[in-house]
């Protein structure tokens, strides 16, 4: 702070060394104007900035505003304060723990002078002139703790030569020229002089020169070592703050090793009953979020805190981790499900507690942001669930950080440029069109970046405005968007039946341009896809640009780039595009990220949080993922479109199977929601079970079709029995599966999926030949059959008029080397949900084809896909309110 002369003397020697030896070091200047408050801010940055191992304020503080120097010196961190002089590490000076603070650097300099002279300093009798904060009274403690027997004098000390007369060891930091005579040394002593002092020379240009406290010419004739000033301690104090930084970057590196976590993990309170979910998760003592961000090695600039417990990742820790290797990936799928769905999330949750808090492995946990449509709905919360939940749930379920919402935002802004672009193309000229696409400001007119890109698109190599001809005019602002084309739909997160299918435009000032069209929920939308498969900022930029709304008159696909708006996505969607943190009942991190449908997109939570999770777990730990739905839909597109895009490749495949879901494939009666299970499956039914073993045998053939190994986890329910439990496994193994256990996790957390965890350990191990089902220069038709043939176990495919037309128009469009997405039922292998085990010999029908070229694939569609739920008679609304009074969230779920 300031610019005096001596202080910049000292900084400048102080870069000077640190240049010399490789250590970055820069100095930070603020004027003398500044105020305390300027000093803390700037010290709170240092303090936050991983990249800084260490900083020191250089005193004094030349301010014409009073600041307190003992504030300033205790805001440093104390494991950057390189100096010593916070009160913390004086602190611990003063109790002796030497290996765990920093010691000033002048007296630290002075022990290694004392120790450069062989001397062994413990049982001498050392004597410290001066008790500053600097370097008396830290001298004192250092030696001490040194073992030797130390008195401090002072300017108060009426025996001083008497005391200097008995030391084995003197340091001098009085302050006063000269004060120590030669003649009082004890003869054979060590003597460092810490002065720097300046008395009248007239043979000096300057007319002074620099002597210390002890007057060297008589002391240097009865001292056996003596330091000379100047050039003695000086050059040693700059020194060791050189050691202290390269101490504190040690320290650093070795309590932020990538992978070398420090955990504490939660002890659950098993309760039988098991108790509602929310009650489960309401009794959890949860962690600060920060705490669990810290134990896994993340830095405090890159979380961004959301309350308590819950925290956005900023997307610059992939940089940071960019040469760590990449733990173990596991993916969690599943049996061709019942409706009321087998256990995917509970047993992912349960493997990862299993894994960390029971193995004390490194493990995250990846899944998908549910739909806050089906939490009002009649699916509930999807947290997980019983003692292996994401918490707090109530967070979980509801708004979370807000990604949602941004999506839903974005994706009704490119459905409103859409109608206003038509709009107004069909009342204005093509000059009253240009004019307001370019308009003049303050006489200039210009072409904003995307419209540059839309005149490079259409082959306009111009930058000029006026330079553009009235052709090239009307190729510029007109889209021409053919209204029946039309792909984009508008979105909410809320199932609302009334909203699939409605008429826009019907005000007077639309003057007659009505349109029908229709809300989907959020979660299908685009936008939700591409966020879930982006690898960054600019991809997720890139790929909204592609997005195709529609096609034009002459079947030209039109995009969100076409649009405009591409830019205003990635500005809405900035934040949304960073994982969320959040935590297990027992203490295991989270990445809660990206929710996209499994039908009509591909089911599976973020590449980013992945990508994230495999460089913080370090070679040696895991990421437990989710693929939605049956392995068929879930699982195949993990494979076949998400480890396509983000280049990861898979060690292990866990199959959720149970006795229910078997059963029903068996030839079961039907499984309904909300209505009681008949008695065939709370009964014993081996038989039942065995018959319905035919999905889970092709399920596991599908995963192995991959070549990544197979764990079945069978999810025990109350109900089912030791020999229904035994018979699952025993197929499973005979079915090719690497190994297949019970799981209780559901009523016991992690210690229930223990065995589980061991066998994804074992499997972890084992050879992982991962390989795609297809290249993707294949033709769409061939592409589809085989994941048809393949994966369902069809005889063939037929492509119905419309998708046959998309097929000439996608492959027409350049879209034709996209992966295929099957946007199919999940109750089935085939496309009727009717027909229950692993049928064959039928034919899929392919209705229809659409294009989501932003998230990079097509979907067929096999029979009706519903992309807006509709409520029950009894929606879960009923049961969900707020405890006025504690502010907590009832009922939900």
């Amino acid at each position: 702070v300031g610019n005096r002369d001596d202080s910049n003397l000292y900084i400048n020697m102080k870069l000077k060394a640190a240049a010399e030896i490789g250590i970055s070091a820069n100095h930070i200047k603020l004027p003398n104007t500044a105020t305390e408050a300027d000093v803390l801010k700037c010290i709170a940055s240092l303090n936050a900035d991983p990249a800084v191992h260490g900083f020191i304020v250089q005193l004094p503080l030349d301010s014409d505003k009073p600041i307190n120097t003992e504030k300033i010196t205790n805001a440093v961190a104390p494991e950057k304060d390189v100096d010593g002089l916070s009160s913390i590490n004086a602190g611990k000076l003063s109790r002796g723990d030497l290996g765990d603070c920093f010691i000033p650097c002048t007296p630290k300099g002075c022990m290694e002078l004392i120790r450069q002279t062989g001397v062994q300093v413990a049982g001498k009798r050392a004597v410290v002139i001066g008790r500053s904060k600097i370097v008396g009274a830290p001298m004192h403690d250092l030696l001490l703790w040194n073992n030797a027997t130390v008195t401090t004098c002072h300017s108060k000390t009426s025996t001083l030569a008497e005391e200097v007369g008995k030391a084995d060891i003197l340091v001098v930091a009085a302050g006063r020229a000269e004060m120590v005579k030669g003649e009082w040394i004890k003869p054979g002593a060590i003597v460092i002089d810490c002065g720097i002092n300046h008395v009248p020379d007239s043979t000096k240009a300057s007319g002074k020169r620099v002597v210390g406290d002890v007057a060297y010419s008589s002391a240097k004739e009865k001292a056996s070592f003596i330091t000379p000033v100047p050039g003695g301690v000086g050059p040693m104090t700059v020194a060791m703050l050189m050691q202290s930084t390269v101490e504190s970057a040690q320290r650093f590196l070795e309590k932020f090793q990538p992978g070398k976590w420090t955990i504490q993990y939660n002890q659950l309170s098993l309760k039988m009953p098991v108790p509602s979910d929310i009650e489960i998760s309401k009794s959890c003592m949860l962690k600060p979020i920060d705490q669990v961000a810290k134990e896994v090695g993340l830095f405090p600039d890159e979380v961004e805190l959301y309350g308590q417990t819950k925290a956005k990742i900023q997307l610059s820790v992939l940089k940071r981790l960019q040469s760590q290797p990449d733990g173990k990936y596991v993916v969690v799928t599943g049996i061709t499900p019942t409706p009321l769905g087998e256990g995917k999330s509970t047993t992912t949750v349960g493997l990862v507690q299993a894994l960390g808090a029971h193995l004390h492995q490194n493990v995250f946990a990846c899944v998908r942001q549910p739909s806050q449509g089906p939490t009002f709905g009649i699916k509930g919360g999807a947290a997980g669930g019983g003692y292996c939940q994401v918490v707090p749930m109530e967070e979980f379920n509801l708004h979370l950080t807000g990604d949602i919402h941004a999506i839903t935002a974005a994706n009704n802004l490119v459905a409103a440029a859409v109608d206003a672009r038509m709009f107004h193309e069909l009342t204005q000229s093509d000059q009253a069109l240009y004019s307001r696409l370019v308009p003049s400001v303050n006489g200039v007119r210009k072409f904003s970046d995307i419209q540059i890109r839309r005149l490079q698109k259409l082959g306009i190599n111009k930058t000029d405005p006026m330079a553009l001809t009235k052709e090239e005019i009307n190729a510029f602002v007109r889209l021409d968007i053919d209204p029946s084309t039309i792909t984009w739909q508008r979105v909410l997160d809320t199932n609302d039946r009334f909203l699939r299918k409605i008429t826009i435009g019907q005000s007077v000032t639309e003057k007659g341009f009505a349109r029908t069209a229709q809300f989907d929920i959020t979660v299908s939308s685009e936008i939700m896809a591409v966020l879930a498969l982006a690898d960054g900022l600019d991809d997720m930029r890139k790929r909204f640009g592609r997005m195709v709304v529609a096609s034009s008159k002459k079947g030209q696909p039109v995009t969100v780039d076409d649009l405009g708006v591409t830019g205003a996505l990635a500005v809405l969607m900035k934040d949304a595009i960073k994982p969320n943190l959040m935590q297990t009942l027992e203490g295991t991190p989270v990445f809660v990220h990206a929710g996209p449908f499994a039908n009509i997109a591909h089911g599976n939570s973020s590449v980013l949080a992945d990508k994230i999770a495999l460089k913080l777990v370090g070679k040696d730990g895991f990421v437990v993922t989710e693929a939605g739905f049956g392995a068929d839909i879930g699982m195949e597109k993990f494979f076949n479109i998400k480890c396509r895009y983000s280049g990861l490749r898979p060690h292990v495949v866990v199959l959720v199977a149970t006795v229910r879901a078997l059963k029903m494939h068996g030839g079961g009666p039907a499984v309904t929601a909300g209505v009681p299970l008949p008695k065939e499956y709370t009964e014993e039914n081996l038989q039942l079970v065995a018959k319905g073993c035919s999905n889970l045998n092709k399920q596991i053939q599908n995963a192995r079709m991959f070549g990544v190994p197979v764990v079945v986890a069978v999810n025990a329910f109350k109900t089912d029995t030791k020999a229904e439990l035994a018979l699952v496994v025993q197929h499973a193994k005979e079915a090719g599966a690497f190994d297949a256990v019970e799981c209780t996790h559901w009523a016991e957390g992690g210690k229930g999926a223990l065995a589980l965890a061991r066998a994804v350990q074992r499997a972890s191990q084992a050879p992982s030949n991962f390989r795609f089902l297809y290249n993707v220069e294949l033709p769409v038709v061939d592409k589809i059959r085989l994941i048809a043939q393949q994966v369902y176990g069809a005889r063939d495919i037929e492509l119905l008029p419309e998708a046959q037309e998309k097929v000439a128009l996608y492959t027409k469009q350049g879209f034709g080397n996209l992966p295929i997405c099957m946007a199919k039922t999940h109750l089935s292998l085939s496309h009727d949900p009717e027909q229950k085990g692993a049928p064959t010999g039928f034919v899929l029908p392919i209705r229809d084809i659409r294009a989501s070229v932003g998230a990079g694939f097509l979907y067929p569609l096999v029979g009706t896909m519903s992309t807006m739920p509709g409520l029950p008679t009894r929606p879960c609304f009923y049961d969900i309110d707020l405890d006025p009074v504690s502010g907590e969230v009832n009922g939900l779920f």
